[in-house]
């Protein structure tokens, strides 16, 4: 089973970046800066370093160090542990880890945010930034950090920015590329026989990271099917409407009711793939 998730299965998990949770944390930066979600925040030109960090040291505290995931993660989690699975995700929060997924078994294509890196780069390197982050977050007043807080890069003393894709500048360190070659290799070892496919929450943002490898490699292996759960977005593309099942819903919901199920559909799903049949469900 390969997993691929993106920002869909997080916002399942009540880890949403809009909505009562943004106003939650975030009323004063709303006030004060027009801000009406953390996504869109996150490009607001800032126009000091200790406004910049005031926002990014409280969006990484309650993403990645302070509100726990809900169900959704662990329900997955469950409906894998027996298997033989990787997961590859676009998600920054760290959220399958925390979850207690095995981190041999993770790959974070697009950063974490609980890593910093040289804004360079000078060099090709990470570090954690748990105590940092909680220290803007706890010591920042009027929406600013002191400037003594604003983090540097440890050996050439430039601004620290985070370990996200955004640009050029992306640090992917050697944790980075043990992860992708842990990921490619799990790919390789499984290009045939029966494979599960299932993606989670992934939209149009990034499809090439996702779900369309996904797709192409599910029409490569006769024995495998694509699982598709989303939000408006279940979709497959016409030739793999035989070996695709697409749930339109709240991924949350869905895998509690596998879970509810004791593994039931998705061993119907597995058997499936085996003998080369259609699905059940109507895919659309």
């Amino acid at each position: 089973m390969v997993v691929g998730a993106g920002a869909g299965l997080s916002a399942s998990a009540g880890m949403a970046y809009s909505g009562e949770r943004f106003w939650r944390h975030f009323r004063d930066f709303a006030e004060k800066y027009g801000i009406r979600d953390m996504y869109s925040g996150g490009f607001y030109p800032f126009p000091t370093p200790e406004e910049f960090w005031a926002y990014w040291s409280r969006q990484i505290w309650v993403n990645r160090f302070q509100d726990p995931p809900g169900p959704a993660y662990g329900l997955l989690l469950e409906l894998v542990r027996d298997r033989e699975y990787f997961v590859l995700t676009t998600n920054v929060d760290h959220c399958f880890q925390r979850a207690g997924f095995d981190k041999a078994r993770l790959f974070y294509t697009q950063g974490d945010y609980g890593l910093f890196q040289c804004s360079g780069p000078c060099c090709r390197e990470t570090w954690d930034n748990e105590a940092a982050v909680r220290e803007m977050v706890e010591r920042q007043t009027d929406m600013r950090v002191p400037s003594q807080l604003v983090p540097r890069c440890p050996r050439c003393g430039r601004p620290a920015a985070l370990n996200l894709r955004t640009d050029e500048t992306f640090v992917e360190d050697a944790g980075w590329h043990a992860a992708a070659e842990r990921c490619a290799g799990f790919l390789r070892r499984h290009r045939e026989g029966r494979v599960l496919y299932l993606e989670l929450g992934v939209g149009f943002n990034t499809p090439g990271i996702i779900k369309y490898p996904f797709q192409r490699l599910t029409v490569q292996n006769p024995k495998a099917v694509y699982a598709c759960l989303n939000m408006g977005q279940a979709l497959c593309p016409s030739d793999l409407v035989e070996r695709s099942v697409c749930l339109d819903g709240d991924i949350g919901e869905t895998l509690r009711k596998l879970a509810a199920a004791g593994g039931r559909a998705s061993r119907a799903l597995n058997t499936r793939t085996a003998s080369g049949a259609s699905p059940a469900g109507p895919p659309t």
